[in-house]
Formats: structure tokens, C-alpha cells, sequence
């Protein structure tokens, strides 16, 4: 039986704020995540399932997507021998959304996973090694490739920076405008802390936008609304967005020639508070 928070199913990919990962291990928690306010939910076929587990996960994804629910999932890496099994186990059901490929360093991975899928299938880059981040202009142009994502605690790992906003701001800033360059959505930044209350979380998400990135991973199902609210127009940009939109309408005068640019940025809020349902939020 199809199970989707409407909103979010009605969400275009890459309008996607929150993009909740569920581990493919623990089928029960497929149908409250599809419930949630995630603006896309991920089955995780890749780090958070044991290697013994991951025949069994990758049935229950086959099960799920072969019977009413639409979800994207995460692939393991091309360099293991379970991308090829999870490639061939997605390509033909109705409910995959896309894919997202773990550790992607080279256009070629994208490229080549694209083609053992459906036709137009989106798969996302995600970006967790130096390699990766120096690639990232060539991966945004592959063929295939619908938006970067970043892998940031595997990312750490590889070059041993620490989680401080400023060691992180050149990766995100590389992801960023390869984005722009690529032609593509925002890059998608990587999780909050397991544990993060919203505070912490709506801080870090701030970093996020501020750095040009549009959405966030996130591992907790409690943490959704908060990202959602963070990576959003806020109330005052809204309202100025009315206000200005308003008046234009009314036919106020031109004034100098930052008002066009004005105007236009009014309607992008305008149209992103539609998608996201806030004006009665």
C-alpha cells in the first residue's frame, strides 16, 4: 500500500531540504519515515548495513519499492562488488526515486552507474574522500549526476580535518560551485550530530545555507522538522517577500536598479514558501 507524505511526494528532487537516510536493515522503519516531513527519504543500502546483512537489506528494498512506496536509495561504491548486485536489484522497480552513490570520486562512476539504470534515473554524487572534492567540478558535469552531496565524517577521516565550520569551508565551498558550474541544484550538505537537539542543529544548518548549500543529509527522524525550518526562507524574508511582491503588483514605482534584482529574489521566495507549504505554515 503507497505510503507518502503527500507535500513531500509532490516535491521536485531538487527543491529537497531534508534528505532522511533509513537504514535498509530495519525494514519497519521504512513507512514512518515516508510519513514524515522529510522532503525525501533515502533506504541505505550502504554504511549503516553489517555485510552480512546486506542480501537481506537489499530484499527488503526490492519488496518495498516493488510494492507502493517510492523512496531514493543509497548504492554501495563501485568499488565493491555489491554495486553491481544493488544496480542490478533497482533497475527495474517503479519506486525507485533515484540513487545515491557512496563514495563517488571520478564522472566515469556516475556515468556508468546512470546506464545500468532506467533511463533519466537521478543519481546523486555523494562526495566523502579528497579525491572526491578535488573531482568535484568534473563529477557535477557527468552525465547523470542530479546534484553533489557530501559525505562529511568519512570526508574528516580521509584528510583529518576537524568538524569546525572554517576546516569545512573550502570542501563545501568546492561542492558549491561545482554545483553552479555543473548547472545543477544546490549541493547537499552532510548530517547533523545523531543526538543534536535543534538548537545545535539549526546552527549547523544555518552554516549550511550560508555556505550556498540547499539541503542536508540527516540520520535522525526527529531532527526533519528542524532542518526544514533552518534551510527555508525565514519569517522575515517572507514577509518582506509579500510585501515587496505586493506592491509591485500594485504597479509602485521602479526606484533605482537594484529593484528588478529585488523583485526577482521576492518571487523565488515567493515560490520556494509555495513548495514548502509556508505561507500558512
Amino acid at each position: 500500500m503507497p505510503v507518502r507524505n503527500r507535500r513531500a511526494a509532490a516535491l521536485p528532487a531538487k527543491l529537497s531540504r531534508s534528505w532522511l537516510l533509513v537504514n535498509a536493515a530495519t525494514p519497519d522503519a521504512f513507512a514512518p519515515a515516508l510519513a514524515s516531513e522529510a522532503d525525501s527519504v533515502i533506504f541505505d543500502l550502504e554504511a549503516a548495513v553489517p555485510e552480512e546483512q546486506k542480501d537481506t537489506a537489499r530484499q527488503h528494498v526490492v519488496d518495498a519499492l516493488s510494492g507502493g512506496m517510492t523512496a531514493w536509495v543509497r548504492i554501495s561504491a563501485t568499488s565493491t562488488d555489491h554495486w553491481q548486485r544493488d544496480l542490478e536489484a533497482l533497475a527495474g522497480l517503479d519506486g525507485v526515486r533515484g540513487v545515491v552513490l557512496a563514495e563517488t570520486e571520478e564522472p566515469e562512476q556516475v556515468t556508468f552507474t546512470a546506464m545500468r539504470l532506467r533511463a533519466g534515473t537521478p543519481v546523486i554524487a555523494l562526495l566523502e574522500s579528497a579525491l572526491g572534492i578535488e573531482n568535484a567540478t568534473a563529477v557535477a558535469k557527468a552525465p547523470g549526476t542530479f546534484r553533489l552531496a557530501f559525505g562529511v565524517n568519512d570526508f574528516r577521516k580521509d584528510v583529518g580535518v576537524g568538524e569546525d565550520p572554517l576546516a569545512m569551508a573550502y570542501a563545501r565551498s568546492r561542492m558549491v560551485i561545482a554545483s553552479r558550474v555543473g548547472g545543477l541544484p544546490g549541493a547537499i550538505d552532510g548530517p547533523p550530530g545523531n543526538t543534536d537537539g535543534e538548537d545545535a542543529v539549526i546552527e549547523s544548518s544555518a552554516v549550511t545555507a550560508s555556505m550556498g548549500m540547499t539541503g542536508r543529509l540527516v540520520l535522525n527522524r526527529d531532527q526533519v522538522d528542524w532542518v526544514n525550518r533552518a534551510m527555508s526562507p525565514s519569517e522575515d524574508e517572507l514577509a518582506w517577500a509579500r510585501d515587496l511582491l505586493e506592491k509591485h503588483a500594485q504597479g509602485a514605482a521602479v526606484g533605482d536598479g537594484s529593484y528588478l534584482p529585488r523583485v526577482l529574489r521576492a518571487q523565488k521566495i515567493a515560490d520556494l514558501a509555495d513548495s514548502y507549504g509556508l505561507w500558512n505554515a
